[in-house]
């Protein structure tokens, strides 16, 4: 069974990147959280996955759309993965639209005060093993 307090935070989280709410955004992740920007580039805390996401809209010229397909939540105590097809829709990066599927990853943690953060969000999910190989 899904967990869907998880699901309905990912779909929050979706609807904040979408409409550029940062500050709402933030609520999402834990203290700590581990954001991959890309294969190779990690960011930590909260103030540099906001600065992150402020960086990827503009590069993105602020039409990026962000959602999930299906999804699978494995969960363990005070700990869910997350593995989603994440599908990225860009409207214009350099005069062109295009769209993206990711198999992506996410680890949730259930904090002190009961509600779900996502502390590990790496939307490129094992596309990371292949930048690995690559710096070998």
């Amino acid at each position: 069974m899904q967990n869907q307090e998880i699901k309905q935070l990912i779909e929050a989280a979706d609807d904040a990147i979408n409409r550029e709410d940062f500050e709402a955004l933030m609520e999402f992740y834990s203290d700590d959280a581990v954001l991959v920007v890309k294969p190779g580039l990690l960011v930590r805390g909260k103030e540099q996955i906001r600065k992150a996401f402020e960086a990827i809209a503009e590069y993105f010229n602020h039409s990026l759309a962000v959602e999930q397909g299906k999804m699978c939540i494995l969960e363990a105590g005070d700990t869910a993965l997350v593995i989603s097809n994440t599908v990225l829709n860009v409207g214009q990066r350099t005069d062109a639209s295009y769209s993206m599927d990711r198999n992506a990853t996410y680890v949730f943690k259930r904090e002190e005060d009961k509600h779900w953060r996502c502390i590990i969000d790496n939307s490129y999910g094992v596309e990371l093993l292949d930048v690995e190989d690559k710096e070998k």
